[in-house]
């Protein structure tokens, strides 16, 4: 079970895909993340380091100053992107519905994801919106089944 449709390799906020599965609409779409904590400051190891007790340590071996450079050339330019707004954090958002009445806005989510980092294609992004589908049928199997106890609302009198 999975979605047909994929995420594009460049995303905006409010993209989204959907699919029909056992009667349901499924829809995924991106949604940008609240927080505005620069990479740096929410990934601990996001600065490369040559210290083995340091999160970004970059491992033992040979070569070491030029792993640095490389690793410290390409977290620059990642800090450079996200401050252009080249690439943001999301989260995959999936709504269900069945025949048009929509039973869940926010039936499964997935958050912090990185949406169009430098060097991805966003394949991750569809990833996620497949492993979510099963969560949002549930939420929407179980909706459904609330609606179908519940009894009709009455006409106010006049």
């Amino acid at each position: 079970m999975a979605f047909e449709e994929r995420f594009d390799r460049y995303v905006c906020e409010g993209d989204s895909i959907a699919c029909e599965i056992e009667g349901f609409r499924v829809t995924a779409r991106i949604v940008r993340a609240d927080c505005p904590e620069a990479p740096d400051r929410r990934q601990d190891g996001f600065w490369p380091s040559l210290y083995i007790n340091d999160p970004g340590f970059i491992g033992p071996g040979n070569n070491f100053r030029e792993r640095l450079a490389r690793a410290q050339a390409e977290a620059e330019a990642i800090m450079t992107a996200w401050r252009r707004d080249d690439w943001f954090y999301c989260g995959i958002v999936l709504a269900i519905e069945c025949e048009t009445v929509e039973l869940e806005t926010h039936a499964a989510s997935l958050w912090g994801i990185e949406a169009n980092y430098p060097g991805s294609d966003n394949a991750y992004l569809s990833e996620v919106a497949d492993a979510l589908l099963a969560d949002a049928l549930e939420a929407g199997r179980s909706a459904l089944a609330r609606l179908m106890r519940s009894p009709p609302a009455r006409a106010a009198r006049t």
